[in-house]
């Protein structure tokens, strides 16, 4: 199933059938502010391992992280932060950014694992947004981007669905995507450390 979706104004119909799908413990692939990523719902863990076996890699190696649409939840999934961190996530949120936080004690259940850090994203996209807001809780998500693949496989969504139509349950077609992924910055030290560069630069 492909849902269209203008990001200059999103259709909520069609959010909210994909909303549907997640609470359901189906898998959706969606715009996001870099590349088109895969996801599910917090309330249906299991569907984590689908997403693995789709990915051909195994569960603990799988680079998920939590989308959410606000900084105010922060606390639901992350220990304490210092300002400093906060005004800087502040000033660089919603964007192409993904944050390497410290996890709170709730992640390892919600992973079913002994995950000690968690990627929090606030993407800069109406679409992925909304979705979050008609879900009513964070997405967990993970890149389809493969910078082995031609550039087109990560980047047209009727492609993008043609290569995974038989193994999820939509597609949100938000228009051609990115084909740079997220800046990935590490703050679980202390020290802010930039471990990958993507699409974000970082203003500090």
């Amino acid at each position: 199933m492909i849902l269209k979706v203008y990001e200059e104004n999103p259709s909520h119909r069609n959010l909210k059938t994909a909303a549907d799908i997640l609470r359901k413990g189906g898998v959706v692939i969606y715009p996001t502010d870099t590349v088109y990523a895969m996801g599910c719902s917090l309330q249906h863990i299991k569907t984590v391992d689908r997403i693995a076996q789709i990915k051909g890699i195994k569960k603990d190696k799988t680079e998920f992280s939590l989308i959410i649409n606000s900084l105010s939840m922060l606390s639901e999934f992350c220990k304490p932060i210092d300002n400093h961190l906060f005004r800087l996530m502040k000033k660089n949120l919603p964007g192409p950014f993904t944050f390497i936080l410290n996890a709170n004690n709730k992640v390892p259940k919600l992973f079913q694992s002994k995950k000690k850090t968690i990627g929090l994203r606030v993407p800069d996209n109406n679409i992925t947004i909304a979705l979050v807001e008609e879900l009513g809780q964070p997405l967990l998500t993970t890149s389809i981007y493969d910078k082995k693949e031609p550039q087109e496989y990560n980047t047209d969504p009727e492609i993008i669905f043609e290569n995974y139509a038989s193994q999820i349950d939509a597609l949100i077609d938000g228009g051609f995507g990115g084909n740079i992924p997220s800046t990935v910055i590490d703050c679980t030290s202390g020290d802010i450390e930039i471990i990958r560069q993507g699409k974000g630069n970082l203003i500090e």
